[in-house]
């Protein structure tokens, strides 16, 4: 499971030297050049790299499951195994490959962005109620935490899929600034270690 959250903070490496190379362009140049598309993509592979953490969760936690090393929760034992998966562990294919194979191909389809979508990943893995004990963990409301992730997972799809153009304003994109994106970065890392403390 330590892999999970060790890819997880090096994606988010990778996100802050993005808003790095925007401090350095500015630095450099006019306020003509406008670095504002390298904030939107920090927050666009940040809350990327919260979903591919919590894929890697569940992948890793099943596995786990399977082995006998980690309760069974009532999702798990839920989860649809194929037939060609179970033929696998019965010739003795390791946990690995059948479990892990059939997480990630159920799973490809899904993402775990919205607080929702995540807290069904993890019950797959963890019998907490998720929201209340990453709420009590950062010191926040549930229902104020899931409104916040829910604010900026509604961000990325702007910028990912209406280019963040404000329909109100037409021609300008709704304002940004590295505040902003490192505010998102951070959040998101809280929310990240909190999970990975009360599901692990």
């Amino acid at each position: 499971m330590f892999s999970a959250q060790r890819q997880f903070k090096e994606n988010l490496k990778r996100v802050r030297e993005l808003g790095g190379l925007a401090a350095m362009v500015r630095s450099l140049t006019t306020s003509a050049v406008d670095v504002s598309d390298l904030w939107r993509a920090q927050i666009v592979l940040a809350v990327s790299a919260l979903d591919q953490f919590i894929h890697d969760l569940a992948r890793l936690g099943m596995i786990e499951s399977a082995k006998g090393t980690r309760p069974k929760t009532e999702a798990y034992l839920r989860f649809d195994i194929p037939l060609a998966a179970t033929e696998s562990a019965i010739s003795g294919t390791p946990h690995e490959e059948w479990v892990g194979e059939t997480v990630r191909e159920k799973h490809s389809w899904q993402s775990f962005q919205d607080p929702d979508k995540l807290a069904d990943a993890i019950r797959l893995i963890s019998s907490i109620k998720l929201w209340e004990a990453v709420g009590a963990e950062m010191g926040m409301l549930p229902k104020d935490l899931k409104t916040r992730l829910k604010l900026i997972v509604d961000r990325r799809n702007k910028i990912a899929h209406e280019a963040d153009l404000d329909p109100m304003n037409p021609g300008f994109r709704w304002p940004i600034d590295a505040m902003m994106a490192n505010d998102t970065i951070n959040f998101l890392e809280q929310i990240s270690d909190a999970i990975y403390k009360v599901a692990i």
